[in-house]
């Protein structure tokens, strides 16, 4: 048993790094916009089982619908959205190493709206790496701006933006309501799911049952366990392992996106891509190593 939270801190970091195949694959049979309402539905349902069991959704909650709202555009509808058309453009793979961008845009967001964080050189030196990373794998030089490859990034980008953004606002406005992790989770992606059966165009969603493999990957791999297992597990590597050691689970799901993309699944990955990624994990260690009078900055 006392090996059972690093067992789930690596299940977890394989669970998220796994996710960008599943996405990749219904993409082929639906759009974007329907794969993440399903993503969203198949997880809202284990989170909402949990937070029922536990007795944690609470009437008085909903007071703070507002907030919950905010949260459902943020950390889910459009942070979900992105990542599922940037792996639709892009390689599995090199979608995935784009999601190791998340803190670098969660501390430039939180350097502007955050008084707390500062800036330092570390910090300094990290935003430009993972800056630059973004800009390789771009590869704005092909001589096509237009390509699939600027926009899939400029999506993920996007993905990475709205959750950083979500970061900032929560830590303004929604931890200190005191509420727990499983009562906010469930109101965020219960609200996003209202949101998603309203806005999403349902033409051709049907689609996702002609192929039975994409089916499991989209509902069971990328829902129940991408998405509502995933929080379970965050949840309880937080727990056990303290907030700071849970948040560096990050680091896993690049390195499994881009072993998915080139080794189970064949993609061409260039060697500049391999390069940024690198770049990627290093200025993710820059930006959040805390230095003396810095708080650090948590998923």
């Amino acid at each position: 048993m006392k090996y059972l939270p690093m067992l789930a801190f690596l299940a977890l970091g394989v669970i998220w790094g796994s996710n960008f195949i599943y996405m990749k694959m219904a993409s082929e049979l639906i759009t974007s916009s329907q794969i993440v309402l399903l993503r969203v539905l198949f997880g809202f349902l284990p989170i909402f089982f949990y937070a029922y069991v536990t007795k944690a959704i609470k009437l008085s909650h909903m007071k703070h619908i507002g907030h919950f709202f905010v949260m459902s555009l943020l950390a889910t509808v459009a942070y979900y959205y992105g990542f599922a058309k940037g792996a639709s453009l892009l390689l599995s793979g090199v979608a995935g190493a784009l999601s190791g961008t998340i803190p670098i845009f969660s501390l430039l967001l939180g350097l502007f709206f955050i008084s707390e964080e500062r800036i330092s050189v570390n910090r300094t030196i990290g935003l430009f790496a993972g800056l630059l990373s973004v800009f390789l794998i771009a590869n704005p030089f092909s001589g096509d701006l237009a390509s699939t490859n600027i926009e899939g990034v400029f999506y993920m980008v996007f993905g990475s933006l709205s959750i950083g953004a979500s970061f900032v606002y929560a830590k303004k406005y929604v931890l200190p309501l005191k509420i727990s992790s499983a009562a906010l989770t469930t109101y965020q992606l219960g609200v996003a799911l209202l949101v998603l059966c309203a806005i999403t165009d349902y033409e051709g969603i049907g689609n996702i049952r002609s192929d039975l493999h994409v089916t499991v990957g989209l509902v069971v791999g990328l829902g129940l366990l991408g998405t509502g297992l995933a929080y379970l597990i965050y949840y309880y590597i937080i727990d056990k392992l303290g907030a700071i050691s849970a948040s560096s689970v990050t680091y896993i799901p690049p390195v499994v996106a881009l072993i998915i993309g080139a080794v189970i699944v064949g993609e061409d990955i260039r060697v500049i891509d391999y390069f940024a990624t690198g770049l990627i994990f290093l200025a993710v260690m820059l930006v959040n190593k805390k230095t003396p009078n810095t708080p650090q900055l948590n998923k």
